[in-house]
């Protein structure tokens, strides 16, 4: 049926994208009767769902679309608990029973080493979280230029949307927010303006350890909190020591620049210190505003677990532990191996681990601050070739140039920790001109009611 606004379809949802939205095909005719194909994005949708739609421009051949109505539900949908969910872009499968979310996630990492060769049968049923909410232990939130606090629209980054709540954050962390947010308010204080780069306040981030209890509140602006902030930080900090006696690392940072990230330019520590303790797998770490450390602590803690049963360290071997980050897997191993070096680009993060290890007693281990190809080079020149490697790179994977450094070195047994299946694949394919057989698979969900999964794969050298 054609109308003012478009083309209004039925069709049925054949699989989801990368972004977790619906996917579907719908066939017409073109102006001389041949068939032409056009493919529909259609979010918040579940598989096997037949849905109607209005499509403007039908005549292209791929067109985003929004469910006008459900004609026949996935028996797995759920009404969202988020009051927030339709327009927020924090999530986006709270519609999804969580029994779906990770069978979906099982099928995404099944696919994607299946693409590559490999048997999907080695890929073992996604680690799921008993309780699916309120996981995350770093939170960071975009003031829109009114002041209001809030995350940005799904697809549209220059909308902020004014939050009440957010039911996958800590919720010591949200109340800490939801004070923020009225003190912003009783200040009649400015956000920062994306185009025309004026205004105060830009984010504001919070972290919290839910092992240790500390918090850490951390407020970007674009301005030195003197002067006329004088007396609105007075009461900040009052109103936090008052009322959250946890937060043990108030700060304002400087971020001048007109890039929109979580960066600061200068520090100013408004009560307490400058980063918070946390504790993981029994080991205690420092977190500053800029530590990257898994967000998911509960479901971080099993990824760890499963690292070592995969790697069966020995007291007798040497260990690289690359893309190492503060040493979130480095202190764990260290203290199962005769020695271990970590390599890492991000020097403030090596740092970090230097001091982590120092903090928890542990003396054999060796940190590099070099991008990964030169930093294995250097290393193995004085360390020698180790029996055992883990690596976490970043979502776009380690590359072909490092995996096949790696391959060269000969490690016994290899650990790759990936928070990206695609790009686990296709490093891991790489290897096999080496002599490495993929063993086993272990999906982990870190992130429930979104769409990214992390897996833990174990590899071992072919002998002879």
């Amino acid at each position: 049926m054609v109308n003012e606004i478009g083309e209004t379809l039925v069709t049925e949802i054949r699989q989801l994208d990368k972004k977790g939205s619906g996917q579907a095909v719908v066939w017409r005719e073109n102006e001389l009767g041949n068939p032409k194909k056009l493919k529909l994005t259609i979010p918040q949708t579940l598989p096997g769902e037949k849905v109607r739609v209005t499509v403007d421009q039908p005549d292209r051949r791929r067109r985003k679309a929004i469910a006008e109505e459900i004609l026949e539900a996935n028996p797995e949908r759920m009404d969202p608990p988020c009051p927030h969910f339709d327009l927020c872009g924090g999530c986006v499968w709270q519609h999804w029973q969580y029994t779906g979310q990770l069978k979906q996630k099982t099928n995404h990492v099944k696919q994607a080493i299946e693409s590559q060769g490999f048997d999907p049968n080695l890929v073992r049923d996604t680690i799921g979280m008993d309780d699916p909410w309120h996981y995350r232990n770093k939170m960071e939130f975009t003031f829109a230029k009114d002041g209001s606090l809030g995350l940005h629209e799904q697809g549209n980054f220059r909308k902020i949307i004014e939050l009440e709540t957010c039911l996958i954050a800590g919720k010591e962390m949200v109340e800490a927010a939801m004070e923020i947010a009225n003190w912003v308010k009783s200040h009649q204080l400015k956000g920062y303006d994306k185009d025309a780069h004026e205004g105060l306040l830009r984010h504001l981030m919070v972290r919290q350890s839910f092992v240790t209890g500390e918090m850490m509140l951390a407020l970007f602006a674009t301005e030195a909190p003197t002067g006329h902030l004088e007396s609105a930080i007075n009461d900040l900090v009052v109103r936090v020591e008052e009322k959250f006696p946890q937060v043990k690392s108030l700060l304002w940072l400087e971020n001048t620049q007109w890039a929109d990230r979580t960066q600061s330019e200068k520090n100013h520590i408004l009560a307490g210190r400058d980063f918070i303790y946390d504790e993981m797998v029994g080991y205690r770490y420092r977190l500053w505003f800029d530590t990257f450390f898994q967000t998911n602590p509960t479901q971080a803690q099993k990824l760890v677990e499963i690292a070592l049963e995969m790697g069966q360290p020995k007291k007798t071997e040497k260990m690289i532990d690359l893309f190492c980050g503060v040493g979130t897997f480095s202190l764990p191993f260290a203290s199962q191996v005769a020695k271990l070096a970590g390599i890492e680009i991000v020097e403030t993060s090596i740092e970090s681990a230097k001091r982590n290890a120092q903090d928890n007693g542990i003396s054999n281990t060796y940190f590099l601050a070099k991008d990964a190809r030169k930093g294995i080079d250097e290393v193995l020149e004085s360390f020698g070739n180790p029996e055992l490697l883990l690596l976490d790179p970043p979502r776009s994977g380690a590359g072909g140039k490092v995996m096949r450094r790696i391959g060269r070195s000969q490690p016994e047994r290899i650990v790759y920790v990936s928070c990206n299946p695609d790009t686990f694949a296709t490093d891991i394919k790489e290897l096999e001109p080496f002599g490495y057989t993929l063993k086993a698979v272990q999906p982990v969900d870190l992130f429930p009611n979104t769409v990214h999964v992390e897996c833990c794969a174990l590899l071992v050298r072919n002998e002879g």
